[in-house]
């Protein structure tokens, strides 16, 4: 039987573009009708499936929400199921992840909480170019290999962004 389509458990058209405010309110909603909590005194099938719909929902809502995550599913939805790990070919973005990995490294070994700030900022720009590049090219066929080098730049953006945190959270401290 398989899961429901996430963006249909939101009635949305599956897009890369999405408004984040209004699928967390949609979230929100959803979430508030299929709340296990709510089906307690029903019957032992009843509360099975409100806590299925539960989990399809919470699990479809953290795809959307995050850009590399809502890209790997609109690809896996347009063609062959994507590994999840994959040797980059691609000098220039490895050369890249090199040198971000170095700098991040000496910003902790220096404590710099301003270049970590100023770091984080330039992060999160690159990673708005990247989800730009992707939705101009996802739904072509023809750009698919373009469109999956780009969803792991995406992924690889993500892990140092999660970094990032956590060493804003150690120097805080």
């Amino acid at each position: 039987m398989g899961n429901p389509c996430h963006f249909a458990l939101f009635d949305l058209q599956p897009g890369f573009r999405l408004d984040l405010e209004q699928l967390a309110v949609r979230y929100r909603e959803l979430a508030r009708q299929v709340h296990p909590d709510r089906f307690a005194d029903a019957g032992e099938r009843e509360q099975r499936i409100a806590l299925e719909r539960s989990a399809c929902l919470n699990e479809a809502y953290q795809v959307l929400k995050t850009p590399s995550q809502r890209a790997r599913y609109l690809l896996a939805m347009r063609g062959p199921e994507l590994p999840l790990e994959v040797t980059v070919q691609d000098p220039d973005f490895l050369l890249q992840q090199m040198q971000l990995r170095e700098e991040l490294e000496e910003l902790q070994d220096d404590a710099d909480l301003a270049g970590v700030a100023a770091f984080k900022r330039r992060l999160k720009t690159a990673q708005e170019q990247l989800n730009d590049r992707f939705a101009a090219c996802w739904d072509d066929e023809a750009r698919r290999e373009e469109a999956e080098r780009l969803m792991r730049r995406m992924q690889f953006l993500d892990k140092l962004s999660h970094e990032v945190r956590q060493l804003e959270e150690r120097l805080d401290d």
